[in-house]
């Protein structure tokens, strides 16, 4: 049995003394940990078999976080542009994202709300009432995405407080978790966790997940008690620049996923977000990577490759391409990059 560590690291100090930050290095990392928060959770300090992992490197800071190219921003997918309150975004016309709060139980080194989370705790009860106000006045709004911050490090008090006022609006249909409690905080997922979550709401739980190795004994369990509590479980994995952009890797994350009956959903482009260039393939390498998965695992384990168009103008589709017009026909690709010809019917 894995013994955890007591408490979650915070600070340069405390990385220094549990052996996952040189002394040396303590000037330059204090003035990142200034810009952006530091956490990392019992769990994954456990999971992590030394400092330059594919865990360890999503959590630890890096003095290339110091470098801000040009065209990184503050809010890269328009989470302000688009608040009709605070702690709501409404881009899309059918649902928003509420933040319900700014806290984590890990702190992703490229997070795109990096510099917005923080230990404020929940959304202010004035903001999560005008929130709500907001939601119940507009019908066109069929889906509540939780997210913050994580939604599942409020207490199972808090959140079922939250679905019932969310099943007191008759619209409301689908509420989404967005989380990765599951797998960095698995003892959170208790049985008054998921009775809070199983409200008149559908509910969907998000699980985001960048590599295998994440996925602990206690991270299976917490999966199999979501799992067996009729909770559809979907995955978001980010791709990132030595950690997981192989074929390979991404291979053995989604099938373990799959083996814990969870369906891999995205896998985003990583966003322009302050400091994070080293963590940025090429779309190229990214579509390239798609193709090869696509002759490696069957499509229910083949997530969506997806860009979040920068400043706010959502997702879109951006997986390698497998049709070519060719004057009256196509040349359609498969898998191993063979070409075929293919023609649509005359027209009528």
């Amino acid at each position: 049995m894995t013994i955890l560590p007591q408490r979650a690291l915070t600070r340069v100090e405390d990385l220094i003394e549990a052996g996952l930050a040189p002394a040396d290095r303590a000037d330059g990392l204090q003035q990142v940990a200034e810009a952006f928060r530091i956490r990392v959770s019992p769990e994954m300090q456990a999971a992590m078999i030394d400092a330059d992992d594919a865990i360890a490197r999503q959590f630890l800071p890096d003095t290339a976080e110091l470098t801000i190219r040009p065209e990184e921003l503050y809010d890269p997918i328009g989470d302000i542009t688009y608040s009709p309150t605070p702690g709501l975004t409404h881009r899309y016309p059918d649902r928003v994202i509420l933040a319900a709060t700014h806290t984590c139980e890990v702190y992703c080194r490229f997070c795109f709300r990096r510099e917005a989370v923080g230990e404020e705790g929940a959304l202010p009860e004035a903001d999560l009432e005008a929130a709500l106000a907001y939601i119940a006045a507009t019908p066109a709004i069929w889906e509540v995405i939780l997210t913050g911050g994580d939604p599942l490090v409020l207490s199972p008090r808090r959140l079922s407080a939250l679905m019932q006022r969310l099943s007191a609006i008759p619209h409301v249909e689908i509420v989404r978790f967005h989380t990765r409690v599951p797998v960095v905080a698995p003892a959170r997922i208790t049985d008054d966790m998921i009775a809070a979550l199983r409200a008149r709401p559908t509910t969907y739980l998000v699980l985001h997940t960048n590599h295998a190795q994440e996925i602990t004994p206690a991270a299976q369990a917490a999966l199999k008690r979501l799992a067996d509590a009729g909770i559809p479980l979907l995955s978001q994995t980010v791709l990132l620049k030595g950690i997981n952009d192989s074929a390979a890797t991404l291979e053995s994350l989604f099938r373990t996923l799959l083996r814990h009956r969870v369906t891999p959903y995205y896998l985003h482009h990583c966003d322009l977000a302050r400091g994070t260039s080293h963590f940025r393939t090429t779309i190229a390498a990214g579509q390239a990577i798609m193709a090869q998965l696509r002759g490696r695992l069957s499509g229910i384990g083949l997530p969506t490759y997806v860009l979040d168009i920068p400043g706010g103008f959502g997702k879109v589709p951006i997986g390698p391409g497998y049709v070519e017009p060719t004057g009256d026909a196509y040349q359609i690709t498969d898998w191993q990059g063979r070409r075929h010809a293919y023609r649509d019917p005359d027209a009528p």
